[in-house]
C-alpha cells in the first residue's frame, strides 16, 4: 500500500473513531495526549501516517486526542499546543506503547511456550527455540551463509496463519544471514528432507518491534519447516 492510500485509510479510520467520541471541547490532559493530538494534526497535512491505530489500546482520551488534531488539521484552526515540537515526541511514544503491548502479550504467551516444551520430542536450546523433529531428514544440515529452500508454515500462538509457503504451494528459497534469529539457528539443525515444528520465543522472532500488520510486539511465531534443499552461499 503506498503513502496516499495508507493516509487515506488511516483518516478514515479516525473519522470511524471520532462517531465514537464526545463532540465538546476536548481537554489535553498530559504529554501523552498532546502527543496524540500532534500526531492527528500532521496526518492531516500527510506529514505522518503511522502504524495500526487498533494495536496501540487508546483510551478514550487519548484517542479523543488524536481526533481532535486529525479534525483542526483538517479545518485549518490554530493548534491547541506547539504541533512541530510535540511531534518530535511521537516515535519516543509508540515505542513506549509498543513495548507496554509486547509485554502483556508475552506474559499471555507463557502457558504456550511452557506447552509446547511439553510435547514429546521437544527440545530447548540455549536461546529458548523449542525444535521438536516432525520427519528426520537424511541429507547434510546447513551452515549460517546458506540458501535453503523451504516449505513452512507459520502461525501465532492463537493458531492464526500469519505466512504459509504451503498456502501458496510455492518452496521458499530464503538466504538464512537474512531471516530471523529463530530461523537461523533452527534451520542449521534440520537435514535435507527432514520436517521441524520450530517454536520462537519473540526475542528471537521480531522482538518488541513486530512485524505489523501480522505479527504484533512481543509475539511467540511457531513454524512448522521443511527443508528440501540446500544452496551453498557465494
Amino acid at each position: 500500500m503506498n503513502f496516499f492510500k495508507l493516509a487515506i485509510v488511516s483518516t478514515l479510520a479516525i473519522f470511524a473513531l471520532s462517531s465514537c467520541t464526545s463532540e465538546k471541547a476536548v481537554t489535553l490532559e498530559g504529554e501523552d495526549q498532546k502527543t496524540l493530538y500532534a500526531m492527528g494534526n500532521a496526518i492531516s497535512s500527510g506529514r505522518y501516517v503511522p502504524t495500526s491505530f487498533a494495536d496501540l489500546n487508546l483510551s478514550a482520551g487519548e484517542i479523543a486526542a488524536l481526533v481532535s488534531g486529525l479534525k483542526d488539521g483538517i479545518a485549518k484552526t490554530d493548534p491547541k499546543i506547539d504541533v512541530k515540537e510535540q511531534t518530535k515526541k511521537i516515535s519516543a511514544f509508540l515505542q513506549s506503547k509498543s513495548k507496554a503491548i509486547a509485554e502483556q502479550i508475552k506474559k499471555a504467551a507463557l502457558p504456550y511456550l511452557a506447552k509446547m516444551k511439553g510435547e514429546p520430542g521437544a527440545t530447548v536450546t540455549k536461546s529458548g527455540i523449542i525444535i521438536r523433529d516432525i520427519k528426520p531428514g537424511t541429507g547434510k544440515n546447513p551452515v549460517a551463509e546458506d540458501k535453503v529452500k523451504v516449505h513452512y508454515h507459520g502461525t501465532l500462538v492463537d493458531g492464526t496463519v500469519f505466512d504459509s509457503s504451503v498456502q501458496r504451494k510455492q518452496p521458499a528459497t530464503i538466504p538464512l544471514n537474512s531471516v530471523i534469529p529463530c530461523w537461523r539457528e533452527a534451520v542449521q539443525k534440520i537435514k535435507v528432507g527432514g520436517k521441524s515444528k520450530v517454536t520462537c520465543p519473540s526475542e528471537t522472532a521480531y522482538g518488541d518491534r513486530g512485524a505489523p500488520p501480522n505479527i504484533k510486539p512481543g509475539s511467540v511465531l511457531t513454524f512448522e519447516i521443511e527443508l528440501l534443499e540446500i544452496e551453498k552461499g557465494a
